[in-house]
């Protein structure tokens, strides 16, 4: 590094581009390379050409002593009950859907907590999320049929009870198979 003058040969740090300063405007060099191509650069980024650097032998050893090593790894591996739990969890309680059900008929609650499964599963497929769970409560059981009848329509998809410990009855768990 250093002050730049017109016509002083200078070499790129850590590129393989020499050449001729041809212009300097503050800390921008703009330098014509052996080739012929005009080039512009910060001035930290260029030395000097055929200017020779001194290096102590300490300073070598150092670097040498460093390179030797192996650099150590950080391992973060995850615990077993980490990579089974599931990635995402879908509530699927009307309450937690609409903001009042006054005025919906059964039909219309079971309609909007169908499209939301469905909404969220192929979102899922889309970010490649393998593992969500819908949490429909235990009730009558319709709402768990109807999802049960959803996820038979993909062929990617595997459905069970979800973690019992967790969830109760209420939910279930969709495993969705990655295609490479």
């Amino acid at each position: 590094m250093g002050i730049f003058k017109v016509g002083d040969k200078v070499e790129v740090l850590d590129e393989a581009i020499s050449g001729t300063v041809q212009k300097v405007d503050g800390d921008k060099v703009t330098l014509i390379t052996d080739e012929g191509f005009p080039m512009q650069y910060p001035a930290k980024d260029l030395v000097k050409a055929g200017r020779e650097i001194s290096i102590a032998n300490f300073e070598v050893a150092q670097v040498k002593k460093e390179k030797e090593q192996p650099k150590r790894r950080k391992v973060t591996g995850t615990k077993p009950k980490e990579r089974l739990a599931p990635k995402m969890e879908v509530d699927l309680h009307i309450h937690h859907l609409v903001e009042s059900t006054r005025g919906l008929s059964n039909f219309d609650m079971l309609n909007i907590q169908l499209e939301r499964a469905k909404g969220q599963l192929e979102f899922a497929m889309q970010k490649r999320i393998q593992k969500v769970v819908f949490i429909h409560g235990v009730g009558e059981g319709i709402l768990k049929e109807e999802l049960h009848y959803l996820f038979r329509k993909y062929e990617n998809v595997k459905y069970y009870d979800a973690d019992y410990q967790k969830y109760g009855l209420g939910a279930t768990e969709v495993y969705i198979f990655q295609n490479p």
